[in-house]
This record gives structure tokens, sequence and C-alpha cells, in this order.
């Protein structure tokens, strides 16, 4: 799904939605384009090496980044979730329904992003900026 929308430094992005029963991950995007992702924020329920983990990068002309990953995995197939983003321009704080968040850095270094990208094994059935 890929919204078209720009999210600016201050504004604060709500995405409410349910993995489905058999997922194996999905992914947030925050950036320009496919190419330049500021924010990645894929949680995987079993993906790669990773179980029940949320894994954190960015992307600068297709080239992924460093990548980042939370302690706590806030999510269950087929439950709701909620995923806060607070963009304060140096950084992207995440929020998950938990009460758990990480502190990405805005590695791009923009103050705003029209690229909004939610992919993966799961429905959105809300979302927000503010």
């Amino acid at each position: 799904m890929m919204l078209k929308t720009t999210f600016r430094t201050g504004q604060t992005l709500t995405i409410t939605g349910v993995p489905t029963i058999k997922a194996s991950h999905f992914a947030v995007n925050i950036g320009t384009d496919d190419n330049n992702i500021a924010l990645h924020v894929n949680p995987r329920f079993q993906r790669y090496e990773d179980y029940k983990r949320v894994v954190f990068n960015s992307c600068q002309g297709g080239i992924w980044g460093s990548e980042i990953r939370g302690g706590e995995f806030p999510f269950c197939r087929g439950t709701e979730f909620k995923i806060i983003i607070k963009f304060t321009g140096k950084e992207f704080v995440v929020s998950f329904s938990d009460g758990s968040n990480v502190v990405f850095p805005n590695r791009i270094g923009l103050e705003e992003y029209p690229f909004i990208n939610v992919h993966g094994d799961c429905s959105i059935t809300s979302f927000n900026i503010v």
C-alpha cells in the first residue's frame, strides 16, 4: 500500500493494522522513493535468520545501511497492532502497542518525506498523520 502524503518534521504518523495469520514479515517505509528510504521498520515473525525481531534500517541510492534490531517483539499474527512514529527532524521515535520504543537516526537528513509504503503480510486498518 503506497500512500500519497508527505511526512514532515514535527509530525506523528500512526498506523494500525493486523498481521495475517501466516505472516512472515511486513514493512513500513518512509522516504523519497523505493531507493531512498529514511526509515524502514520491518517486523519479522520468521524471515531470513530472524525470528520475532523488529529490524530498522535506511537505504540511500539503493544501498542499505547498518541494521538495528529492536529488543521486544510486540506483534502477534492475527492481532491488531499500532505503530506510532514521531519525526523530530534529527530522528524517528518509533513506539509500539506494548509501550516499547526505538529511536532511529534520520540518516538521509531531509525535513520531509513524500513516500510512505506499507507492504507484506498485514492489512492496514487506519493511517493518520498529525
